[in-house]
């Protein structure tokens, strides 16, 4: 049964991959859910880049790998399959140092039995990586060290950079990329319904998600309609990157989860729009 939260607000979520379970959270607490999938992974036609990395691992010519997502290190782990046994993969890296951005990449390592030599902490950006890696630079010294940055999706230009700035020698090793869904139409749909004031509350778990519902909102002539109706709306944000691409578009954050969790986005945001709504509402 639905438990009071939302009490029956209309919420929009972006999500893709977990449409599904973001749907019955939403219902779960109260929310009318309004999905609109914004975007799908789409592998890299080339594994050139995968590949070389790890030939360049396996004749130890790395120095440290950074992991930034469990999705990106499987499909990293596929490719590499296809030219190397997993156990020679395995025993390359752990005569480097890896470093993982977080729970869901070292799951993937703990997986191939290699050792992870430091786990950025919550809410693991790439700001917890550098900070990490600064925090213990006697064991972890960045100057004229060759790094490898698996990539998820988009360059981290911030963390590159970062790396560079402490004397690093970076490579990347991009294995998927963002493209549209196929089927726009939901999006389509999103933007008119925040249009109309038909969305109380729109819940974003990727600075992506935001990026292509703009996308479609300037190809449908409405972005600066769409603009002018967020402030009517509470805007919910998983973490501190999401939150950073709401603000360079001018959006206000409304809330952020105490941990950057979908099930703990959905279930704060529940018990906090009433008021965040009442008092938007009353400035609009």
């Amino acid at each position: 049964m639905a438990v009071e939260g939302f009490a029956g607000l209309r919420v929009l979520a972006l999500e893709s991959r977990r449409a599904q379970e973001m749907g019955k959270l939403i219902a779960n607490s109260g929310g009318k859910a309004v999905i609109a999938p914004s975007m799908r992974e789409v592998p890299l036609e080339s594994n050139t880049e995968a590949l070389i990395f790890a030939s360049s691992l396996i004749q130890d010519r790395l120095d440290m790998v950074i992991f930034l997502t469990g999705v990106g290190a499987r499909a990293l782990l596929r490719i590499v399959e296809t030219t190397y046994p997993r156990e020679q993969f395995a025993a390359a890296l752990k005569r480097v140092e890896v470093v993982a951005r977080g729970p869901k990449p070292a799951a993937v390592l703990r997986e191939l039995d290699v050792p992870i030599s430091l786990i950025a902490p919550e809410p693991s950006t790439w700001r917890e990586v550098l900070a990490a890696l600064d925090a213990d630079r006697e064991s972890f010294p960045l100057e004229g060290r060759r790094v490898a940055v698996q990539e998820y999706g988009e360059s981290n230009e911030e963390l590159l950079r970062g790396l560079a700035e402490r004397g690093a020698v970076v490579t990347t090793v991009p294995i998927y990329q963002w493209a549209l869904p196929e089927d726009i139409g939901p999006l389509r749909d999103a933007v008119n319904a925040i249009v109309r004031d038909e969305i109380d509350v729109m819940l974003l778990t990727s600075s992506v998600q935001l990026r292509y519902l703009l996308k479609i909102a300037d190809e449908m002539g409405m972005r600066d309609q769409i603009r002018r109706a967020f402030p009517k709306i509470m805007i919910a944000s998983i973490g501190p990157l999401t939150s950073q691409e709401l603000k360079e578009h001018g959006i206000q954050v409304d809330l952020e989860p105490s941990h950057p969790k979908m099930g703990i986005l959905v279930q704060e945001a529940a018990r906090a729009s009433s008021e965040i709504l009442k008092q938007k509402r009353q400035q609009a």
